[in-house]
C-alpha cells in the first residue's frame, strides 16, 4: 500500500467541502512566487560575469541543469503543474459538486486548452523568430494534461492514485525495456528521443525534453487536484497541514527509493523526478499556507498576489519580452556605464519592474486575464 499512500493524500470524498466561493490567499501568493521566479529568470537570462563567481553561482540556479541533476529552476514547472491541479479542483471540482453538467465544463476546458495551445505556438515562434509548431512549451503541456485530468477527476481518489502510479510505472518501463545505445536515460538515444524522431523527424533543437514527458507529468497535476480537494474540505487546519506534510514526505521518499533504478532527470521527467517534485512543491505551498491560514499573515502576500492573479499575462510577457525589454532599456541607459558589470543587472531589474508594473496596474483596475 506504499504507492497509493504517496499520492492519495486523503479520501476527500468522505468529507464535505467548504463553500465554493472561499478563496485561499496562499494559493495566489504561491502562484505569484512561481511567476516572479519565472519572469525574473527570463529578464536576467544570458547574463554572465566571469569576475563575479557569487552572482554566477546564483544565476546557475535559475537555469535548467544541463543533464541529470536538478537546479532550483527545475522546481518551477512542477510547481506550475501543481497549481494547475489546484485550480482545476477549485473551478471544475466546485462546479461539479454544485451539479454542473460535465459536458458544458468539458467544452469550456477544451476552449481554454485551444487558447493555451495557440499562445504556446505564438511564444515559441516569437522566441525562434520563425513559425515553429511544437509541444515543447509549458502552456501546451497544461492544455493537454488538463483535458486528460478532467477525465481522471471522475473516479474516486484511490483509483486516481493507482492510475498515477501506473502512468509512472509505464513511463519508466518504456525507457528501461527499450534502452538506447548509451543507456536507458541518456540524451539523444533514449526511448523518448527516438520516438520523437520517428514521429516528428527531429528532436527539439534547444532542449533534451521529449513529448513523452506529458505522460509522467500527469501525476504532478493530479497531486494538485488532491491538494485542492484537501483545501476545500472542512478538515481543521492542523489536520490539513499534517496530511500535506505526510503526503509530501511519502512522495519524496518513494522518489528517492526508486532513483537508483530510475534516476532523477528533469529533461525526461522521470518517475523519481516527478515524485520528488510533488513533495518539494507541496512543501513550498505549505510555507505559504502556514503563514496565511496558520499565522493569519495577509498583507505581506500582496506583492506576490498581484502577479499570481495575472499569472498568464506575466508568463507571456516574461517569455516574449523579458530579454527584449532588457535590450531596449540598454539603449537608454548608456549614461550609466560607470556601473560597469552591474549595469546589465540594473537593466534586467528594470525590465522585470516594467512587467510587474503592468500587473500592478491591471490589479488596481481589477482586470485579470484568463484563458
Amino acid at each position: 500500500m506504499l504507492a497509493p499512500t504517496a499520492f492519495n493524500l486523503i479520501p476527500m470524498q468522505l468529507e464535505p467541502h467548504a463553500p465554493a466561493s472561499q478563496r485561499i490567499l496562499s494559493l495566489d501568493a504561491y502562484r505569484g512566487l512561481i511567476m516572479l521566479l519565472l519572469a525574473g529568470s527570463d529578464c536576467f537570462s544570458g547574463l554572465n560575469f566571469p569576475d563575479h563567481p557569487f552572482y554566477n553561482a546564483i544565476a546557475f540556479q535559475f537555469e535548467h541543469h544541463p543533464w541529470g541533476a536538478i537546479s532550483f529552476y527545475d522546481l518551477i514547472m512542477p510547481a506550475f503543474l501543481l497549481m494547475v491541479g489546484v485550480a482545476m479542483s477549485f473551478s471544475i471540482g466546485c462546479r461539479l459538486s454544485e451539479g454542473a453538467k460535465k459536458s458544458s465544463l468539458l467544452i469550456g476546458l477544451l476552449r481554454r486548452a485551444l487558447i493555451l495551445l495557440l499562445l504556446s505556438q505564438l511564444i515559441t515562434s516569437t522566441q525562434l523568430r520563425r513559425v515553429d509548431l511544437q509541444l515543447h512549451n509549458i502552456l501546451a503541456h497544461i492544455a493537454i494534461i488538463s483535458v486528460l485530468c478532467f477525465f481522471l477527476m471522475q473516479p474516486p481518489p484511490r483509483v486516481q492514485g493507482i492510475i498515477a502510479i501506473l502512468l509512472l510505472a509505464l513511463h519508466s518501463a518504456l525507457y528501461l525495456l527499450f534502452p538506447g545505445a548509451d543507456g536507458a536515460f541518456q540524451p539523444v538515444t533514449n526511448f523518448g528521443a527516438v520516438v520523437d524522431r520517428f514521429l516528428m523527424g527531429h528532436n527539439y533543437s534547444s532542449t533534451y525534453a521529449v513529448n513523452l514527458n506529458i505522460l509522467s507529468e500527469v501525476p504532478n497535476v493530479l497531486a494538485g487536484i488532491w491538494l485542492g480537494e484537501l483545501l476545500r474540505s472542512q478538515f481543521t487546519f492542523r489536520r490539513k497541514l499534517l496530511l500535506m506534510l505526510t503526503g509530501a514526505a511519502a512522495s519524496t521518499l518513494l522518489g528517492l527509493v526508486i532513483s537508483p533504478v530510475v534516476p532523477v532527470n528533469k529533461w525526461l521527467w522521470t518517475a523519481s523526478y516527478a515524485l520528488i517534485m510533488i513533495g518539494c512543491t507541496v512543501l513550498g505551498f505549505v510555507f505559504f499556507y502556514v503563514l496565511d491560514s496558520g499565522l493569519g499573515l495577509k498583507r505581506p502576500f500582496h506583492f506576490l498576489t498581484i502577479i499570481g492573479m495575472n499569472s498568464l499575462l506575466v508568463y507571456c510577457m516574461g517569455e516574449m519580452l523579458g530579454t527584449k525589454l532588457r535590450h531596449l532599456i540598454a539603449l537608454g541607459t548608456g549614461w550609466a556605464t560607470s556601473l560597469g558589470e552591474l549595469l546589465p543587472i540594473l537593466q534586467a531589474t528594470l525590465a522585470f519592474a516594467l512587467i510587474y508594473l503592468v500587473a500592478w496596474w491591471l490589479d488596481r483596475k481589477k482586470i485579470y486575464l484568463r484563458a
